[in-house]
């Protein structure tokens, strides 16, 4: 039996914070030479971050990543680490090192660089020509970046069935949104089954900026079976010792390596590693069970990408604590709820600003939520600002209690919360939805003023989902169930429910799935069953708020589709659809 120990680190790690990433490196590199690893692999660009966008134009930013991948591998010793970084030679390459020895033995330079969704790996990067395999511990090893092993004629599969790899080692940077594991899961089964290879994928964790990375890193049989799966947004060493003579085994029944063309053989290197690898050995400490975390529900997913995701954005900026406008709405609600999970009740502030048009029962019902989250609630009305500015405006604007005047409410609330985040420090969250911003159904410099707008990319009607599923976990209403189940309201004019202005949201959000995420025709979309008129109208709206969706803050992608990063029309934009 010839064993090899493979160790996973997803790891989390900060965008040029290149000293702090380099410790972190170093530990997960230690702690699997503890455990006795062969092996260590650790995410793509873990050394700068990812993404590091245009601070890859900066020759110093360059210059500093390459000194730390070189203090990295002076310290490796006993085991092989292979990390990602930016290598340098007469072009920019998105790369992963391969150290041993105290010694940078060997790079490879990711052949794919995506430019779709919220990649622009283009514009940064030269793209690799070389997949050589390499002798690790006694395996024959392939190693690529992220992208290489989507496609099915990719280096991976060279590596594989030309060069021998018995061990594909992938190092990752792939940023969540709703279903993405199970994508990735299916396509590695794919891959393994399809090179007769065994697979190890690891994968970052974390948020950066919109983006927030899952982990879930996996290593797959030679059949496609996962025999070890990390856990979601959590940091983890993933330690398996797999029999390499599986990877023989399968291949003596499958006869593609023996008629591929010998010229197409690949360069192999030679790595050192530790002394006596490749073998059992009394001397390791015992690894148990291939760990195997459980799959998560939808709501769960999705949860902790928005805790993860506002977690990281406030910590690694710098902030110490958040304020929320609770409007006693589930919007905010769930927003408060997120702040509370990242951050802890002892961050995180609440603000009431009632108005003459608040009902008793939301004044309420957010002072219940604060009381069950157990935080901070300021109480600020808006009135005494609101009549100044009816008094100021009045002679100008002439026309009474229209949205001039609901749209002056939201903006006296986010100069509210501005001033608090002024003057304490205080990030402010913005508490805005998915179906609201894709129908410019908020109020720029009003409800849409803030730092990072947790559930920007969120739909309506999976805002009530996650509110319940949050319920569900704590045993208890934490979220009120009157905030749950009232219609939804502004509160900015008597008598006021979203379904003035929207259709009701169950009929909403399949529209601007199809419209938003999927660009399908306003006659496909008709088609699916739906009313001609209320197609034309949300279309109408979604199409004239692209100015205020740019000026809004950053948040959590869920979507495979998010508005902004994503997504990207023109402001100046005079196309429309067919008629109806």
């Amino acid at each position: 039996m010839r064993l090899l120990r493979i160790a996973l680190a997803q790891i989390n790690v900060t965008v040029g914070y290149l000293g702090g990433n380099k410790e972190r490196i170093l530990r997960a590199i230690g702690e699997a030479a503890e455990m006795g690893a062969d092996l260590v692999a650790l995410p793509e660009l873990a050394v700068t971050g990812y993404p590091p966008e245009d601070l890859l134009l900066k020759p110093e930013f360059i210059a500093a990543n390459l000194r730390a991948i070189g203090e990295i591998a002076a310290e490796v010793k006993d085991i092989v680490a292979i990390c990602g970084f930016a290598d340098r030679k007469d072009d920019l390459f998105n790369a992963a090192a391969i150290m041993s020895d105290g010694k940078l033995a060997a790079v490879y330079h990711k052949s794919f660089l995506p430019t779709y969704g919220v990649f622009d790996e283009d514009r940064y990067f030269r793209a690799g020509d070389e997949s050589p395999v390499f002798e690790i511990a006694g395996a024959v090893v392939g190693v690529s970046v992220c992208e290489d092993i989507w496609y099915p004629d990719g280096p991976p599969t060279a590596q594989a069935l030309d060069g021998g790899a018995e061990l594909l080692v992938n190092i990752s940077s792939s940023p969540y949104c709703l279903g993405r594991f199970e994508t990735r899961r299916q396509m590695l089964a794919t891959r393994a089954a399809d090179t007769g290879a065994f697979i190890a994928y690891v994968n970052l964790v974390g948020g950066q900026d919109e983006l927030v990375f899952d982990g879930q890193s996996v290593i797959l049989a030679p059949d496609g079976e996962v025999i070890a799966r990390g856990p979601a947004f959590e940091e983890a060493l993933v330690v398996v010792d797999i029999d390499l003579d599986a990877a023989f085994r399968r291949r003596l029944h499958d006869p593609r390596r023996r008629k591929r063309e010998e010229e197409k053989a690949l360069p192999r290197i030679g790595i050192p590693g530790r002394p006596g690898s490749g073998h059992p050995s009394a001397e390791r400490p015992g690894v148990g069970p291939p760990p195997v975390s459980a799959p998560l529900s939808e709501e769960e997913e999705v949860y902790r990408a928005l805790v993860t995701g506002t977690r990281d954005y406030v910590r690694k900026n710098g902030f110490g604590k958040v304020v929320v406008g609770l409007s006693g709405g589930v919007d905010s609600s769930l927003v408060a709820c997120v702040g509370v999970d990242a951050l802890g009740a002892g961050n995180v502030v609440g603000v009431a600003m009632p108005s003459r048009y608040s009902s008793p029962g939301s004044l309420a019902d957010a002072q219940a939520l604060a009381k069950a989250l157990g935080i901070e609630l300021l109480t600020i009305p808006v009135e005494p600002a609101f009549e100044a500015f009816e008094g100021m405006l009045d002679a100008s604007v002439k026309d009474g209690p229209s949205v001039t005047y609901e749209n002056l409410q939201a903006r006296i609330r986010g100069n509210i919360l501005m001033a608090l985040s002024n003057a304490r420090g205080w990030l402010v969250l913005a508490t805005g939805n998915k179906s609201e911003m894709s129908t410019g159904y908020c109020t720029l410099y009003g409800d849409m003023a803030g730092g990072f707008a947790v559930i920007r990319d969120v739909p309506k009607t999976l805002v009530y989902r996650l509110a319940e599923h949050r319920n569900r976990a704590a045993g208890r209403d934490i979220i009120p169930r009157s905030v749950i189940e009232k219609a939804p309201s502004a509160e900015l004019k008597p008598d006021q429910k979203d379904t003035d202005t929207l259709p009701p949201y169950e009929v909403l959000d399949p529209i601007l799935r199809a419209y938003v995420e999927e660009d399908r025709p306003v006659a496909e979309i008709v088609a699916m069953g739906n009313d001609p008129e209320v197609v034309a109208r949300v279309v109408r709206m979604v199409d004239g708020s692209e100015y205020k969706r740019r000026q809004a803050p950053p948040g959590v992608r869920i979507t495979a589709r998010a508005l902004g990063r994503d997504r990207r029309l023109p402001l100046t934009n005079r196309f429309r659809g067919g008629p109806l």
